[in-house]
């Protein structure tokens, strides 16, 4: 599936939430929850992602020309928010990662229901995942 036919899939979820926060945040939770455990050896200081107010680690390796990350948190609504970057992202080409417009996020309202700190920690999120597709593309 291309980043912006799985973009329109979480848009489609959400939308049958309608104005229901608590139900939209539910949902990110439970994605949060079904996010796969990331290797314990990848919960190092470097690949904790700056920026958020909660403890992030990603882990990206380049896999077969795609992409592939693994992440967790301590936070339930920030471990959502990474699944669901995740699932945009991971196992797609480094080129398409790096630009990549993400509108779902606009489109959901998820940017403007979060805190500012939050809020922040998502663009922190998504530079760094773009970041690393970037470098992961210029090793091979």
């Amino acid at each position: 599936m291309s980043i912006k036919e799985i973009e329109d899939e979480i848009v489609s979820e959400f939308e049958i939430f309608g104005e229901d926060w608590e139900g939209k945040y539910e949902h990110l939770i439970d994605l949060g929850k079904s996010l796969p455990m990331i290797d314990e050896k990848n919960r190092t200081e470097e690949n904790i992602i700056k920026g958020c107010q909660s403890r992030v680690w990603l882990n990206s390796v380049l896999k077969d020309g795609k992409v592939i990350y693994t992440a967790d948190s301590d936070a339930i609504i920030t471990k959502g928010m990474v699944a669901l970057m995740i699932r945009v992202l991971s196992k797609q080409a480094p080129t398409e990662i790096a630009k990549a417009e993400l509108g779902f996020i606009n489109k959901i309202g998820l940017k403007e229901h979060l805190s500012p700190t939050r809020a922040n920690g998502l663009v922190s999120m998504i530079n760094r995942m773009k970041l690393d597709a970037i470098k992961l593309s210029q090793k091979n």
